[in-house]
């Protein structure tokens, strides 16, 4: 996985997380807490989840082969989508079946300091985690506001890797409440109820993660900037006049497949048309190094065609033609 893929944000979310579940374990054993219980299980989920992420990242660098020509790099988006289930069922349903049974059958809690000190401890270790996340995001983001950054990046880590840190954080003051009421009041229902709002956390972050994955896996076209990047770099106002239409389409977070019709003009020969689309393709990959995969199709020009607009039932996803419907 290259840099912009998070790596260093995703192995210290890890380490964070495999701590973090062996002292709330230790914790939940000593104290009976089901926030405890909720929260040692969320880490473990977290732990498995960066688990995912490292593995698609090293499976997306398999080379091309015959039956995938475009290679692996949507492995990355299949893991990420993955990331999303894991969260919802492993950790959102548990800790609302947890805390549902808490309010249900609940006792107080014992040896306070176990589960106060291990949140204490788990939010430092979260506040790095999620202070690492942060830096790496920054880098990528440019002027972009978080919510642009969560929506549009094409790299799937990071936006992952910062809905789960900052759900753990928020997570881990949730389960500090519940804990603390419940000391406070010696009524253990609190500590579920303290779970519940978990499992409503968690459930409500993995519907996010797996909306914008689940794009990112139906085939997301290139960024606004990198599609004026592209159009420029294909228009040199000489060989190749004018783009009659454009197509573009991440086949991985690098790598960005480009297919156009330009127009040539009428008396071009063979030789020079290739020459140009030769050109053309060494100026797209100058402006936009990921667009690795370029298909450009001459045609000639025509004014009176243009006039007529674009036909629907040419554009991938249009609707179907009333004759050739089925």
């Amino acid at each position: 996985m290259s840099a912009s893929g998070g790596t260093k944000a995703i192995v210290a979310a890890l380490l964070a997380n495999l701590s973090i579940a062996v002292a709330k374990f230790v914790a939940f054993l000593f104290s009976g807490s089901s926030s405890m219980l909720a929260e040692a299980v969320h880490s473990v989920a977290d732990s498995g989840n960066q688990g995912l992420l490292l593995l698609g990242g090293k499976r997306a660098q398999r080379e091309a082969t015959p039956q995938h020509p475009f290679g692996y790099g949507r492995e990355r988006y299949i893991y990420a989508f993955l990331v999303s289930i894991v969260l919802f069922s492993v950790g959102g349903m548990f800790a609302i079946y947890e805390g549902y049974e808490k309010i249900k059958h609940p006792h107080e809690i014992e040896h306070w300091y176990w589960p106060v000190g291990v949140l204490v401890f788990a939010i430092i270790a979260e506040t790095f985690s999620f202070r690492t996340a942060i830096k790496e995001s920054n880098a990528l983001r440019g002027r972009q506001s978080w919510k642009d950054f969560i929506r549009h990046a094409k790299a799937p880590e990071l936006p992952v890797v910062l809905l789960e840190d900052l759900g753990a954080l928020v997570g881990l003051f949730l389960a500090l409440g519940g804990v603390g009421l419940a000391l406070l009041t010696g009524d253990g229902i609190w500590d579920g109820i303290g779970t519940l709002c978990i499992g409503v956390l968690l459930i409500l972050i993995a519907v996010v993660l797996a909306a914008e994955t689940k794009s990112l896996l139906l085939g997301e076209a290139a960024g606004l900037e990198d599609v004026r990047k592209i159009e420029a770099a294909i228009v040199d106002g000489d060989t190749v006049p004018r783009i009659i239409h454009m197509r573009t389409l991440h086949l991985g977070p690098e790598e960005l497949l480009v297919a156009a019709k330009i127009a040539v003009r009428h008396d071009d020969t063979a030789t020079e048309i290739a020459t140009a689309i030769d050109a053309a393709e060494a100026r797209i990959r100058e402006a936009v190094p990921i667009a690795r995969v370029i298909y450009l199709e001459p045609d000639v020009y025509s004014e009176t065609e243009a006039a007529k607009g674009a036909d629907p039932t040419t554009t991938p996803g249009g609707p179907t033609h009333p004759d050739t419907a089925h």
